[in-house]
């Protein structure tokens, strides 16, 4: 599952392929929606919550509030299934299912982070990103990733910076899971399921806050 983006996407992989999924692009409304996907997926593949093995959670970059409702619900998950929960970069799922779709490498990924910024990563191909994501103003990073495609949301945001613009916008749950799937199989270990935040939520404590304490 992922809600890094507006995409609120699930999906159940059998460890070879996906058997059913579901998405819906809603930036405001990830805790409502997140759920009925669950269900919705769990009885597209004829299955239930207790057949499941474990979870994988796009981490991020994204947004503090749509963030921590996957993260949440996939650590509620695992300590009530009792299985491992495993975090993902939200970039990397869109950088592969990319791939999947003919993009070959190096190509960059960049997903809206509001504040008219953007989450970014460059890639050298569908499997592999050069160095930890970051959060910029689009203008800022336009020269050091000119001449390449960029990928995401971001990219359809700022044209003018990034004129190559390619699908797809929003992560996708499957392309998760499958990524997932193919780095356990082969022996590597996921990201710990935490937060990628890259910067201060929106809602802060008022300045000046005054704390009343009881006498």
């Amino acid at each position: 599952m992922d809600t890094a983006t507006p995409a609120v996407t699930v999906a159940l992989h059998d460890g070879t392929s996906v058997i059913a999924s579901f998405g819906q692009v809603d930036a405001r409304r990830h805790g409502e929606l997140l759920l009925p996907a669950v269900d919705r997926v769990l009885a597209e593949a004829g299955t239930k919550l207790d057949a499941v093995t474990g979870v994988v959670v796009g981490v991020g970059p994204g947004p503090y509030t749509g963030l921590r409702v996957g993260l949440v619900t996939a650590a509620t998950f695992g300590s009530a299934l009792s299985v491992p929960v495993h975090g993902l970069c939200t970039l990397d799922g869109i950088a592969y299912a990319a791939g999947r779709d003919g993009l070959e490498g190096p190509f960059v990924v960049a997903t809206d982070a509001r504040r008219k910024e953007v989450y970014w990563a460059r890639y050298e191909n569908a499997r592999t990103r050069t160095g930890e994501p970051a959060v910029d103003r689009p203008a800022d990073i336009a020269r050091a990733v000119a001449g390449l495609p960029v990928v995401g949301a971001g990219a359809r945001l700022y044209p003018e910076s990034f004129p190559d613009a390619r699908g797809p916008e929003h992560v996708s749950a499957g392309a998760l899971a499958a990524l997932a799937a193919e780095r356990l199989a082969a022996g590597r270990e996921l990201r710990e399921p935490q937060p990628l935040y890259l910067r201060r939520p929106d809602a802060q404590v008022p300045k000046n806050y005054k704390v009343v304490t009881p006498k």
